[in-house]
């Protein structure tokens, strides 16, 4: 019997692996060279002539009648010339004549893209960019209505018309030429269109967009997989695969067939709609490596709104929208400064299901290293979406950025990257709580080295907030992390609902920093309600590290358990603190809003801090109690029951009658400050069965209280708690 089944095992494992990388010439496939594709990152030597449609090369090589093809230099341009109204830094407008260009000489460089912003309208200025918001090179630039300079020989003249601060003019300076063989006579080549200008060096190469789209097209009428042999493939756009019915878009295996959008925008492959596809063996490169673009945060526009910039000149490798089911299996990502695999599209409301959308997408032995934007990242609440064994390097956004349900980041590889960040929903609709959102399963993973986040080292690799339920994460190994682990905090904005309900357990967090100074840095922050921290261990090798904390709890959460974790060498064990905010608005004297901080602003279906305990501060010194009547998560009022002074900007704490934290059976062994409780604590926060250890550190106290905490039963081992000094050797 095991014989045939491993005989059967055997035989599927065949089928299946001739199937993922069937060639072309085999019913059901079609190969991209059949329609034209050159595949070839041949380039060589061009002298243009202004006006002619005629070139000389340097060499012929493998250039065809037919093929489409790029000219640099010669043809100085602008393209993606948009406005944008104030009230939407992303909207795609025309220019149209609201202003004029000229001038563009390629002296700064063959692309360019500059911004131009309205930043005062009386008197009328502007202030501009030509590195996507980096460097502003002007700041409130009277507007003359004549021709003013900014780089690169660009003149922009605007029109007399009503102009608003946030107002943005956008815009693309480029000077290559694309255009296709017409004829070839020896080394003279005839084009489609004429060069701009005259140019002895130009470079000519490959460009194959017009013919894979085209190879899409067929292969998707045809109801055919699509076959790319191995190559360079150069993108101006990205290949358009709409409705798809369980299309394979495969690339050779053993050798790269490499899609290369670094002269073109948007993403490599864009899947809308359809019941299925498949992509596999595809190697996607972009234009921007890490710290080559404007990195990944925004910029505050003259009306207030936030404006990222990474988007005047995106690249991607694959967007999905509405697909039912997609696999993307070995297809790997570099250099792009937007999200490398990007989802987004419809999903489900509560118990309402839209007529299309993803509802599963799985991503299996993929990569993304070297990019300046995301590695992964579904913007939205589509099913099931999988991350396998996959490898982010390098890469300066969100290593993983999930708004979805139901979502596994399960067995990757990760150094050098951005937060695996888990929630970020932007919404407080009711339908969220009925389904839920953001729920991770985030397990047996590597992490080395350190978070890198916008240019920044040092923040939390695993971390939910924003509205995130059910989350676990687990068995992860941490490798000589020097910056911060894995948080679970509920967010305390007005746009979110609060995190809540996450097991941490079974995670080994070495947190050794090797070859550079020690980071400020905390390896496992809980400051949501329905947590338990468990199993895990946390340490650094050799001395203590007074920048390192093991754990830390924050209230208001409630229903915390910490137990059976092992914690060394560490400057702080286990730490406890409580969320802040001011007050942001008052109604009457028992009414008010919360303005800037963190207290959590709760669910409908929740607490709503009926009955509990607010503390009041001013000038960081205590000002008084209140209790709480109720909050309403609609109006996002909190209601005292007895009325109070206040002030805009008032301090307050909230903190329940009963938090019910248990903290048990804990190892804490070597730490400088192995235990502090430093927050309000309640009559059910319990500390019990913990074994406390000296060790060689020069801890002077083993646990330390402000808080209402009640210690039971625990073991402390070579503390002097009445000098401070370690007890003297027998």
């Amino acid at each position: 019997m095991m014989k045939y089944l491993e005989k059967l095992t055997w035989i599927s494992l065949v089928l299946l692996g001739r199937f993922a990388i069937a060639p072309a010439g085999e019913p059901g496939w079609l190969s991209v060279t059949d329609c034209g594709a050159s595949g070839s990152a041949y380039q060589t030597t061009a002298v243009t002539t202004a006006g002619s449609n005629e070139i000389t090369v340097a060499e012929v090589g493998d250039f065809q009648v037919g093929q489409g093809v790029i000219v640099s230099k010669c043809n100085p341009h602008f393209e993606r010339c948009i406005l944008k109204p104030p009230e939407n830094p992303y909207g795609t407008g025309p220019l149209g004549d609201a202003a004029a260009l000229r001038g563009y000489d390629g002296s700064s460089g063959s692309w360019l893209v500059f911004l131009v912003e309205i930043n005062s309208a009386e008197p009328l200025r502007f202030r501009w960019s030509d590195d996507m918001a980096r460097t502003w090179k002007g700041d409130k630039v009277p507007v003359t209505f004549d021709w003013q300079a900014l780089s690169g020989g660009v003149e922009i003249k605007f029109k007399k018309q009503d102009w608003q601060p946030g107002q943005m003019i956008t815009f693309h300076a480029r000077d290559h030429l694309l255009t296709r063989i017409e004829r070839m006579e020896g080394d003279r080549l005839t084009l489609a269109e004429p060069a701009g200008r005259a140019v002895a060096d130009a470079a000519l190469r490959h460009f194959d967009s017009e013919a894979l789209q085209q190879a899409v097209a067929r292969a998707l009428k045809e109801n055919r997989n699509l076959f790319f042999p191995a190559g360079h493939y150069r993108l101006m756009a990205g290949l358009a695969v709409s409705g798809p019915e369980g299309i394979v878009l495969a690339g050779a295996r053993g050798g790269r067939a490499v899609l290369d959008i670094s002269e073109g925008y948007g993403p490599c492959v864009r899947l809308a709609g359809g019941s299925e596809a498949t992509v596999r063996n595809l190697w996607m490169v972009g234009h921007t490596a890490l710290g080559e673009g404007p990195g990944w945060h925004s910029f505050r526009t003259s009306s207030g709104k936030a404006c990222w910039p990474v988007g005047l000149k995106p690249c991607s490798a694959m967007h999905i929208r509405n697909t039912e089911r997609v696999l993307v299996e070995n297809c790997h990502a570099s250099k792009m400064n937007c999200e490398a695999f990007y989802c987004q599209g419809d999903s489900r409301s509560g118990a309402k299901e839209p007529p299309a959308y993803t509802r599963s997408l799985t991503y299996l032995r993929c990569s993304a290293t070297n990019c300046d934007g995301n590695g992964f990242n579904n913007n939205d609440l589509a099913e099931n979406t999988s991350v396998l064994h996959c490898r982010i390097v390098d890469v300066g956004g969100c290593s993983w950025e999930g708004a979805s349900r139901f979502a596994r980041f399960i067995g990757n590889y990760v150094r050098n990257s951005g937060t695996i960040a888990i929630g970020n929903i932007g919404s407080r609709a009711e339908h969220l709580e009925e389904l839920g959102s953001g729920q991770h399963i985030v397990a047996d993973n590597v992490f080395e080295g350190r978070t890198f986040y916008n240019g920044r080292p040092g923040g939390y690799i695993v971390r939910a907030a924003c509205g995130a339920t059910q989350v676990i994460v687990r068995n992860n190994l941490f490798v000589n992390y020097n910056s911060c682990g894995i948080e679970i905090i509920p967010g305390g904005d007005a746009r979110h609902l609060p995190t809540s309900n996450a097991t941490i357990t079974g995670n080994i967090m070495d947190m050794t920093a090797v070859g550079e100074p020690p980071l400020a840095r905390t390896a496992i922050h809980a400051g949501s309600s329905g947590v338990i921290i468990s199993d895990n261990q946390v340490y650094v090798r050799g001395a203590e590290d007074a920048n390192l904390t093991a754990i830390r709890l924050t209230e208001p959460a409630v229903n915390l358990i910490v137990h059976d974790n092992l914690v060394r060498a560490c400057g702080t064990g286990i730490v406890s603190d409580t969320a802040w905010s001011l007050v942001g608005e008052i109604v009457d004297a028992k009414t008010f809003l919360a303005g800037r901080g963190s207290v959590p602003l709760e669910r409908r279906l929740s607490h709503r801090y009926r009955g509990w305990n607010l503390a009041w501060f001013r000038g960081n010194k205590p000002a008084g109690l209140s209790r709480i009547e109720s909050f309403d998560p609609e109006t996002l009022r909190f209601q005292l029951q007895e009325p109070r002074e206040m002030k805009i900007g008032d301090r307050f704490e909230v903190f329940a009658p009963s938090a019910n934290w248990l903290i048990h059976d804990n190892t804490l062994t070597g730490c400088l400050q192995p235990v502090v409780l430093n927050s309000h604590g309640s009559d059910t926060s319990l500390v019990r069965g913990n074994l406390i250890e000296r060790g060689s550190a020069s801890a002077a106290q083993a646990v330390a209280v402000t808080g209402q905490f009640k210690l039971l039963d625990n073991h402390l081992v070579g503390f002097d708690e009445r000098s401070g000094a370690a007890p003297a050797k027998p």
